[in-house]
């Protein structure tokens, strides 16, 4: 896992932990203009509890870095535009005079959370800087364990697989004989069948003889009677 002195002097590893500006307001609120996306220059030195020197000195040094990660200079017509706007939103009359946004005469400087958290990953005079990245480092170090933790089980399922892998190789010829034996007993059973069903044939025949037998007999004892009780002589 980086250290901190490692995210204040690598560009790339900024840039690897810029989606996490939820971070911001676990450290402290960010209060930001009534757009819900920009904050002033003075907005960024009261989060750090800085002077506003201090931030203009360290966008100067990263300004390119910083912008794009939404940092943007207003002048002229965007600056009149934007401070109109700003007043509508804040239920102004649109000529600049709420006191609560003071507005700059000739240019403004404006940041966004992602900017914000650039700052915070690059300004070493700030205990709020300072608790950003330790919060960013220990998230990445959370996240880190849980990805171990993972990797480490789908590791045991694989090797459980590939126990099983080797099982099923062994049990793959004991299943083919078995399969040999039912094939073989569905033979024997169907020409057991053919047996059957030839006997029940022929047993149908004899009991047909039997009947056919037995309707003689009956035919001859009543014949035998008839003979012993003959007609007598008058």
């Amino acid at each position: 896992m980086p250290t901190e002195v490692a995210l204040l002097e690598s560009r790339a590893l900024r840039a690897e932990r810029m989606v996490r500006v939820d971070i911001l307001d676990k450290v402290k609120s960010l209060v930001m203009l009534p757009d819900g996306i920009h904050v002033r220059t003075e907005d960024v030195a009261r989060y750090f509890e800085v002077s506003t020197e201090v931030v203009k000195k360290v966008t100067q040094r990263h300004r390119v870095e910083m912008a794009e990660n939404g940092l943007l200079l207003l002048r002229g017509s965007e600056l009149r535009t934007f401070h109109r706007d700003m007043m509508s939103l804040w239920g102004g009359e649109g000529d600049g005079s709420h006191p609560s946004y003071p507005q700059a005469t000739a240019r403004l400087t404006l940041y966004t959370r992602r900017t914000v958290l650039n700052v915070a990953m690059l300004l070493r005079e700030s205990d709020i800087a300072r608790c950003v990245r330790t919060y960013l480092l220990d998230a990445e170090g959370d996240l880190r364990e849980r990805y171990d933790s993972l990797d480490f089980r789908v590791t045991r399922i694989e090797s459980c697989l590939a126990g099983v892998g080797s099982a099923l190789q062994e049990l793959g010829p004991v299943l083919r004989r078995m399969s040999e034996r039912f094939d073989s007993l569905d033979r024997k059973l169907g020409v057991t069948h053919e047996v059957v069903g030839a006997m029940s044939v022929r047993l149908a025949d004899v009991a047909h003889d039997v009947r056919r037998v037995d309707a003689r007999m009956d035919e001859v004892a009543h014949r035998l009677r008839e003979l012993r009780h003959g007609p007598r002589e008058g």
